[in-house]
């Protein structure tokens, strides 16, 4: 093999181009079971960002269920999630178009079960002995704020019946194995689901109405996830009480803890149907847990400690189980995303189905390693550092690479390792890429998680740039050849760097926040109160906000910048990016802009995203070709 050739960082040839990516952009999504079938649904960028549902019987081929004019999404919260149920061979599901619920019996066409107007639905869960549906409703119009409620929809087209209302949402009905009774998630404004939930119970009388609820679990300042029923009827839940978010289950007499660990058994509920454990008949449990940034799986009995159960994955969600199986999906830096079944007595594992094919040079891979890293505060922050990677070609001897530092959007979130051909796309180029997990993100227990409260556009910008600073002196990057990047909140974080710092030589904002009090009343319900805890805004220092708009400041930001945003994003509107974009044009700034009509919060369709992909690093290069 001959040695490697030298070429200047940031401008390798690589075999990783924009339709590689848009490739891997097919997102498999959250699996049901339902006797030896598995269901999930796909999103296929190739196919207009159409959400598909599948279905694979025993060793069976796979099966497209959904006809091509339905797309299967919820709206409610916006960002959906839980939009499909798959039980007793029968399926319930979202359409996108008209967000009304379909229900499809074996060889028949979808019919609507739900009656066409404002209302979205999300969250099923079957009575059959009632012969309805319990869902999360959101209801809106007339200019007002959306209406969240929890309802009951009739399975022959009879109506909709409002269960429970009050709260400003709701999340995972649950009904009890006797069906007697009902358990659910609410919480108030401006509280977050990872902020405060309460778990609440309540039993059905005779007509099928529920009686006053009780509470189990929770409160303003403990986060309730994922309750659920065992087979005997006793509650689990997940909650962070003791500073992570461990499993716990009541029985009705009381509650007790099942594994008390540092590590995180929950994740923050940005969408519906997230599952991170599952309950076997004989009471089993499967669960996914984090600890330092790499997700396992282990088996939980009623009289042993956790098991574990290796899998070469290295991130891992939407845990569901019988009593022979789970099935779940697992990501890796190595390998591409995959719906996994893994036998939990005799620990093998199969892939169902991936989301690509990956025919790759394995020199092209970048092997993350997770850092732990200290701020300018003296607090630990802790990012992820995936090198520049090539199987032909290196940098020139005694030269740094050039790195993007990616700020995550959330900003109540984390980033994961997994394969991900956006980050190969750069690392094969010669640029070494920086994913960090800020104060605030989650994953590294509730006290790191509040480390943003009161201030969110100053910790997270901060760590970023320790982040950076910490890795080039490791040796691991140019400090004079920085980048940044972010979506959404990560393009609020990016933005403020460009702004009142100025470590970074140019960054790129995907859909990102640039005017933080316009933003509050242009947002919807679910994150309209979001802001108030991540700036400790008060009437008395309402000023914060203005303080740390990038909007405001924008003749402080002086380096190249590109933007990135959908027509139709209904969270960060359109008017945060072409604000801040003719404010750096009328300054003479290098700025380059691309509004997405068709796209909304994040991009689903093949050429939208080859387009950007493209853009940002012709506008990297160009930068870098300046330094």
């Amino acid at each position: 093999m001959p040695p490697p050739r030298h070429e200047r960082y940031g401008f390798w040839p690589s075999a990783i181009d924009s339709a590689l990516v848009v490739a891997q952009s097919v997102r498999i999504g959250r699996p049901q079971l339902d006797g030896e079938a598995v269901y999930w649904t796909e999103l296929r960028p190739s196919d207009g960002g159409r959400n598909v549902l599948l279905r694979r019987v025993g060793d069976g081929a796979v099966e497209d269920l959904t006809p091509d004019r339905f797309s299967v999404r919820s709206r409610v919260h916006e960002y959906g999630g839980g939009d499909y149920l798959a039980t007793d061979g029968e399926l319930f599901f979202v359409n996108d178009a008209d967000q009304r619920v379909y229900r499809k019996r074996e060889g028949m066409e979808p019919e609507a079960i739900t009656p066409a107007g404002t209302a979205r639905y999300a969250d099923f869960v079957l009575d059959r002995a009632r012969s309805r549906l319990y869902a999360v409703q959101e209801l809106h119009g007339d200019g007002r704020e959306a209406l969240n409620r929890l309802v009951s929809i009739s399975l022959y087209g009879s109506g909709v019946t409002p269960l429970v209302w009050g709260a400003d949402f709701y999340s995972n009905p649950r009904l009890s194995p006797d069906g007697t009774s009902l358990c659910w998630l609410a919480w108030h404004h401006p509280n977050m689901p990872w902020d405060g939930t309460t778990l609440l119970r309540a039993e059905f009388d005779d007509a099928g109405a529920l009686g006053d609820p009780h509470v189990v679990a929770g409160g303003d300042d403990e986060s309730i996830f994922q309750p659920l029923f065992a087979a005997d009827g006793t509650l689990y839940f997940v909650s962070d009480r003791r500073g992570f978010w461990n499993l716990y289950r009541s029985n009705g007499r009381g509650t007790e803890c099942v594994m008390r660990a540092d590590a995180e058994f929950g994740m923050p509920q940005w969408v519906f149907g997230m599952s991170t454990y599952a309950l076997t008949p004989d009471g089993t449990v499967i669960c996914a847990y984090t600890r330092d940034g790499v997700w396992r799986l282990g088996r939980l009995t009623t009289d042993g400690p956790l098991e574990p159960i290796a899998l070469p994955y290295q991130t891992l969600a939407y845990v569901v189980a019988d009593a022979k199986r789970a099935v779940l999906l697992g990501c890796a830096y190595d390998r591409p995303d995959a719906l996994l079944e893994v036998d939990w007595t005799t620990h093998r594992s199969r892939v169902i189905r991936e989301s690509s094919h990956l025919d790759l040079d394995p020199g092209y891979l970048s092997t993350p390693r997770h850092l732990s890293l200290t701020n300018r505060e003296g607090d630990t922050i802790y990012a992820f550092y995936y090198p520049p990677s090539h199987p032909d070609v290196c940098g020139p001897e005694g030269e740094r690479p050039p790195m993007i530092v990616k700020s995550h959007g959330g900003p109540t979130v984390a980033a994961t390792i997994a394969l991900s051909m956006k980050t190969l796309f750069w690392t094969s180029r010669g640029f070494a890429i920086l994913d960090v997990n800020y104060g605030g993100s989650t994953g590294y227990g509730r006290s790191y998680r509040r480390r943003l409260d009161g201030r969110w556009g100053e910790i997270d910008v901060h760590d970023c740039i320790d982040a950076a600073q910490g890795v080039a002196a490791m040796g691991l990057a140019d400090r004079d050849r920085l980048l940044i990047t972010g979506g959404s909140a990560g393009g609020y974080t990016t933005l403020c760097a460009l702004t009142f710092h100025d470590l970074f030589i140019g960054g790129s904002s995907h859909y990102g926040v640039s005017d933080p009090t316009t933003l509050a009343q242009e947002t919807h319900k679910f994150e309209s109160r979001y802001d108030a805890r991540l700036f400790g805004a008060t009437d008395a220092n309402a000023a914060v906000y203005r303080e740390r708009s990038p909007i405001h400041f924008a003749e402080r930001l002086s380096c190249p910048v590109i933007f990135f945003q959908g027509g139709e994003d209904r969270v960060v509107p359109p008017s945060q990016a072409e604000r801040m974009v003719d404010a750096l044009r009328e300054k003479g700034v290098a700025v380059e802009y691309h509004l997405f009509p068709n796209e909304g919060h994040g991009f689903r369709r093949a050429e939208n995203i080859v387009t950007a992909t493209e853009a940002e690093l012709r506008f990297f290069q160009s930068i870098l070709g300046r330094s």
